[in-house]
């Protein structure tokens, strides 16, 4: 026999509905989602409630209503089929007070859909509480915000004791099953990284590897989580060696593989509006050496490098070895590689992407493909012999380059920076300060706006001299980083003597191809190769080298007696 409270709704379901998130903090145990279904289904049972159902998100938070279990229950209010919804309480329903409003003051009164939260004592449709029941949703809401920003000061504790915030592992890794801080190297799945990285130094895009690794039945991080029982957002997908290409593309950027830890690459909008805010890559905190890396720092880097230019590969399928190295000198454009069924190997040439058969605002700086593998085997052949016998020589020659002025140089901009920041700090006490004569009325509030534009207009400036500087620092660093691959290279070259993609990718920056001159009545093209972190190399003469012996000898002589006196 039907009650009162269901009577004509003996069809229609009782939806309860039990939410649970990290934003709950001490209440978790009391608000654990078996706690409220015990609780829900008692009281539905007592009051004569049919047919109820129930419904529950675990782990998201209140400030959305994006969630599975709420949206599945909302569909079937929709289609008229819920009678009533029960709560715990108002927070189990949601944090976001002008959604919650929405909804049970507008939505479901609309719907004839009768909402109870039994710890308030709210009935809609009975009018039971409703009075006090904005200011719960208001009181529910500062509560997550409160909540939010704790969190955020413990993630910046965190970071300023030099610990990671992000939970998520990265494909290549996994936790200590004892401290969670900790991360060891998985290794079939680092095996896959190294092997991402090494196509990509070959002249691969993340397409092309994409579709390689299907190729070479490579299982997807989902599907090799799944493998192993490791749990994942995602499901198993239909085709377990389809390799995505952002997937690819995230794994090829992401510069944890290195061993460090970034943090804050990303926020939200607001602890309601939960949508994911990437910060420029100044804002990042990069904290090294946090576990033990799958990819070297001069890899990763090159690899940035390369991904900087977009390759393409000929109609005929075929990449060179030079793809995305070669530039024109005069316009600054890329030199695309023209390869046809037609052509022979030894007819496959280069040309200026300007030059548009005579049509374009270049000239052609033509040269075969051959003819340039030749120059470049040639080019590193005799820096790699010059290198293996002279390696002092070769350290000294490019540190004679630019070293004492850049050294120079670099503690000028440090000491630039220590001052630009002391100023910044400087200035926002100032404008506190300021602000502080204004409210006491020392300074009226015309004097108040100019004095603080005038601070504020500086502090910019500042900021952006800061930044620009930050980035010349981290330019030097790599350098370093780039002459200790180059030497790595060279020393590879000496014991293979033939070109790879990955050996170019790692030795050479860039190459310009000039324009022919038939001056002299033979064709001569100028080919002007860059070798990372160095440039150009003009090796020495017979005659330079002993001039270069006696140098080095004696720079070597004097830091021994230096460090000899500051013994």
């Amino acid at each position: 026999m039907a009650t009162k409270q269901n009577q004509g709704q003996e069809e229609k379901i009782t939806a309860l509905y039990g939410r649970l998130s990290d934003d709950d903090g001490v209440d978790m145990e009391s608000n654990s989602i078996s706690n409220q279904r015990t609780i829900l289904q008692d009281y539905a049972k007592k009051n004569g409630y049919l047919h109820p159902v129930f419904f529950y998100d675990d782990g998201v938070s209140g400030t959305t209503f994006e969630r599975p279990g709420f949206k599945e229950m909302e569909a079937l209010v929709e289609t008229g089929k819920v009678s009533t919804i029960i709560v715990k309480d108002l927070s189990r329903f949601g944090r976001n007070y002008l959604e919650v409003g929405r909804f049970l003051e507008i939505v479901y009164p609309t719907l004839g859909v009768k909402f109870i939260a039994i710890q308030e004592n709210v009935d809609t449709l009975a009018g039971t509480g409703t009075e006090m029941m904005p200011f719960h949703n208001i009181f529910n809401e500062w509560y997550a915000s409160q909540t939010s920003k704790k969190i955020r000061a413990v993630w910046a504790m965190k970071a300023a004791n030099g610990k990671r915030v992000s939970p998520t592992v990265p494909y290549g890794y996994v936790k200590d099953k004892d401290n969670r801080e900790i991360w060891h190297i998985d290794e079939p799945a680092a095996e896959v990284v190294r092997h991402i990285f090494a196509l990509c130094l070959s002249g691969l895009g993340p397409l092309q590897i994409a579709k390689q690794l299907e190729r070479e039945q490579v299982l997807t991080p989902t599907a090799y989580f799944n493998s192993i029982g490791r749990g994942t957002r995602n499901s198993m997908p239909a085709n377990p060696y389809l390799w995505a290409e952002s997937t690819v593309e995230n794994i090829l950027a992401n510069r944890q593989y290195t061993g460090c830890a970034v943090n804050f690459k990303s926020t939200t909008v607001s602890y309601k509006v939960h949508k994911t805010v990437y910060k420029p890559e100044e804002d990042w905190q990069i904290i090294p050496n946090m576990q033990e890396p799958i990819i070297d720092e001069n890899t990763w880097l090159r690899v940035q490098e390369l991904r900087q230019n977009k390759r393409r590969n000929a109609k005929t399928g075929r990449m060179s070895l030079f793809s995305g190295l070669l530039f024109c000198p005069d316009c600054g454009a890329k030199l695309h590689f023209c390869a046809a069924k037609s052509l022979k190997p030894n007819q496959e040439f280069y040309r200026c992407a300007n030059y548009k058969d005579g049509r374009g605002s270049c000239k052609i700086h033509y040269i075969r493909n051959v003819v340039l593998e030749q120059i470049v085997l040639t080019e590193i052949g005799e820096l790699a012999d010059f290198v293996r016998c002279y390696e002092p020589i070769f350290l000294y020659m490019i540190s004679r380059k630019s070293e004492a002025a850049k050294k120079t140089e670099l503690n000028a901009m440090r000491q630039r920076l220590a001052t630009a920041h002391s100023r910044i700090t400087e200035i926002d006490r100032i404008i506190s300060r300021l602000y502080e004569d204004n409210i006491l009325g020392k300074i009226s509030d015309e004097r108040f706006t100019k004095m603080s534009a005038t601070y504020e207009a500086e502090q910019k400036a500042l900021e952006a001299e800061v930044s620009e500087i930050d980035q010349k620092l981290r330019d030097a660093d790599k350098a370093s980083v780039d002459l200790r691959m180059l030497l790595k290279g060279l020393r590879d070259f000496t014991e293979m003597k033939k070109l790879t993609p990955e050996l170019v990718n790692t030795l050479i920056q860039r190459i310009e191809v000039h324009n022919s001159d038939r001056s002299s009545g033979k064709i001569r093209v100028k080919v002007d190769i860059y070798f990372t972190a160095v440039g150009i190399i003009n090796l020495p003469t017979e005659k330079d080298m002993e001039k270069l012996i006696v140098e080095c000898e004696k720079e070597h002589a004097e830091k021994e007696r230096s460090k000899v006196v500051a013994s």
